[in-house]
Formats: structure tokens, C-alpha cells, sequence
């Protein structure tokens, strides 16, 4: 992927408490006391309602609401606007620099030094006319962008790439970052780096990755995983073959930090039909193709599937979809209840 390398973290150069503080010298007590409350810039970070504000006053939550927006208009006309809007640029190639459309959460993360700026770089980017804000909806986050179209094509790309994903997917993150680049035309090369993509996956509501960093969708068990059973197949995923159930319960211990005894991560596997036993306490994923059942069960889909078979034959096929004692396999072969052996040593089942 060709791309202009983004550093990690830029960093804002002027401080958002003073040009904040700046832009509210151009407001009466009463407004200038309204804004601070709607948007905690005063001692309290705690940003306050209308109703509250309201109550304070003795005035309706519409009033006061037409006395923020009163407000903002008269900081955006003012000369305190117009003597910052050289610093608040600063910002908007912030933006520009994280891909143009962020998520509201991570932008004040990643501009702020700590939690106590963050309401006024939120307070910024209000009065800025540059930006523009979309609320939360069902498919996507707060989020903030300056350029219109780009908006509409990552959201597009979004969408796409959701429908494109079933329950039972998990990508990995350089294919969901290519398939998210195949679904959008026409965007710069260094929106294409792979930071800037992992932003723009996380303004959706419905696409996340799960504790090994694999992309599905959120209401997927695969990607929030809730129970043993969930943090079980995430184990025999990544282990990518057969593995004890003693060792499932060690790696969910050591991969998520969570308490995992040995019999109720047994129990766990046993109810799941993601899980196939394959071998003496060994366990493998369904979705792998093994066969399911007991070793009867294994000779006798075998049988189905290729008819009458030697006794090496029959040995060589099971011991591929079980991990057991070539013995175990012949003693099943000696139930003529279910198979029987003709002229010429072959075995098949019994009708």
C-alpha cells in the first residue's frame, strides 16, 4: 500500500484553554456563563444540561438553548474569532492529517494533552465554522469532518464493507483495510495508510475487532466475546489446530486474563457444537471439516462416503479426522452389529 507516512501523534502548538478563554471575553456575563456551563469550561469539566441551566435561570430549556446558539453566532462575528482563526487552522490540518473524518472520541484523545482540555478543543471545533459534526445514528459515531464528500465516501465505504460480512467472519486487519480501500474511489494516496484506515473502521458502530486484533461484525460472539465458550474459539483459532482442553483453559488465562478452570472450560466444549472432539481431551473446531461423533460414528461416515474398504484404508481415513490408537479403530471395526467384513477382507456396514 503506497501512502505518505502520517506521524503518530501530532500535537496541537497553542493551548485550547486560552484561545477558549480569548473567544468568551466577546460574550455578556449571562451568555459567556451559558456556554461555559453547556460545555464544563469553567472549574467544573462537567458539562451541564439545558433543563439545569434552565432551572439556574428560571428561564425554559428553549431559551437557553436560544441563548447558546445567540451566543456562538456572536463569537464567530467577533474580533476575538477573527484574531484565532490563524491558530484555530492549526486544527483543521489536524483533521486533515488523521484523514479528513474522525470519530469525535478519538479526536479529542488524540489533539489533547488530558481530559482537562478536551472540553475546550470540543468548544473549538463548535465555534469553528471549518468543521462540521454528525451525531451518533445507527451505523456510526459522533464524528467530525471539514470536507463533505470525502464524509459521504467513507461512509459509503463503511456500509459496503458491513454488508459484505456475516456473523461467522473474522478478518484479519490488512484484509479488512483492503477490502474497506476496494470500496472506496477517488481519495487521496495518504488517506490510503493504514492508520488513517483504522480510523475511519473505527467510526463504525457495527465493525470492531476482537481482543487479537481480527475484524468482524460487533454482533458477532467472535468479536465481542462474552463466555468461556467465546474466549475458547478465539484460543483454538489462533492455535490453528487439535489442542487439549487443559491448554484451552491455560491460553484463556494467559491471552485474556481471565480465571479459566480446567472442568468448566471442558464442560464448555463439550456443549458447543463449535467444537469436535478428535482425540483423548483434544479438541478442534467444527468449522475445520472434521468429522463429528465417536470413532463408530468416524469408520461408519467413512463406509458411507467411499463404500467397502480394506482394513488399512479404513485405519488411514479415520486416523485423519481422529487423533487415537490405531487398535481403538480396529476394536470398532469388530462390532457386527454395525460392520461387517466380505470374501475379500473389505469392510462395510451393516444394513
Amino acid at each position: 500500500m503506497t501512502a505518505k507516512t502520517i506521524t503518530s501523534s501530532p500535537t496541537l502548538t497553542f493551548k485550547p484553554k486560552q484561545v477558549a478563554r480569548r473567544l468568551l471575553t466577546a460574550l455578556p456575563e449571562r451568555a459567556r456563563d451559558v456556554v461555559v456551563s453547556r460545555y464544563g469550561l469553567g472549574e467544573s469539566q462537567k458539562k451541564m444540561t439545558l433543563e439545569a441551566i434552565g432551572k439556574k435561570y428560571g428561564i425554559t430549556r428553549e431559551r437557553v438553548r436560544q441563548i447558546e446558539n445567540h451566543a456562538l453566532m456572536s463569537i464567530r462575528k467577533s474580533a476575538a474569532y477573527k484574531s484565532a482563526k490563524q491558530t484555530l487552522i492549526e486544527l483543521e490540518e489536524l483533521v486533515h492529517k488523521l484523514g479528513g473524518i474522525i470519530a469525535e472520541d478519538e479526536l479529542l484523545s488524540y489533539a489533547s494533552g488530558g481530559k482537562g482540555t478536551q472540553n475546550y478543543i470540543h468548544f473549538l471545533l463548535i465555534v469553528d465554522e471549518s468543521f462540521e459534526k454528525e451525531k451518533e445514528d445507527e451505523h456510526f459515531k459522533h464524528r467530525w469532518y471539514i470536507d463533505k464528500t470525502l464524509a459521504n465516501k467513507v461512509h459509503e465505504a463503511l456500509r459496503k464493507l458491513y454488508k459484505g460480512l456475516s456473523n461467522n467472519d473474522l478478518v484479519s486487519e490488512l484484509d479488512i483495510i483492503a477490502q474497506f480501500l476496494a470500496h472506496v474511489e477517488d481519495i487521496s494516496e495518504h488517506l490510503k495508510h493504514e492508520s488513517v484506515v483504522r480510523r475511519y473502521l473505527n467510526l463504525s458502530k457495527l465493525i470492531s475487532k476482537n481482543p487479537l486484533g481480527e475484524w468482524g461484525l460487533v454482533t458477532s460472539p467472535n468479536v465481542r466475546a462474552k463466555g468461556m465458550r467465546d474466549f475458547a474459539f478465539l484460543v483454538l483459532r489462533k492455535h490453528g489446530s487439535p489442542i487439549h482442553f487443559r491448554e484451552v483453559a491455560k491460553s484463556i488465562e494467559k491471552l485474556f486474563g481471565r480465571k479459566a478452570h480446567v472442568a468448566t472450560t471442558h464442560n464448555e466444549l463439550i456443549k458447543d457444537p463449535r467444537f469436535i472432539l478428535v482425540g483423548r481431551g483434544l479438541y478442534a473446531l467444527s468449522e475445520w471439516g472434521y468429522m463429528s461423533g465417536v470413532v463408530r460414528d468416524v469408520i461408519r461416515k467413512v463406509l458411507e462416503k467411499s463404500g467397502p474398504l480394506t482394513k488399512e484404508e479404513i485405519v488411514g481415513k479415520v486416523l485423519k479426522e481422529r487423533y487415537v490408537k490405531e487398535n481403538t479403530i480396529l476394536v470398532n471395526l469388530q462390532n457386527l452389529k454395525f460392520f461387517k467384513k466380505d470374501k475379500d477382507g473389505r469392510y462395510s456396514l451393516v444394513q
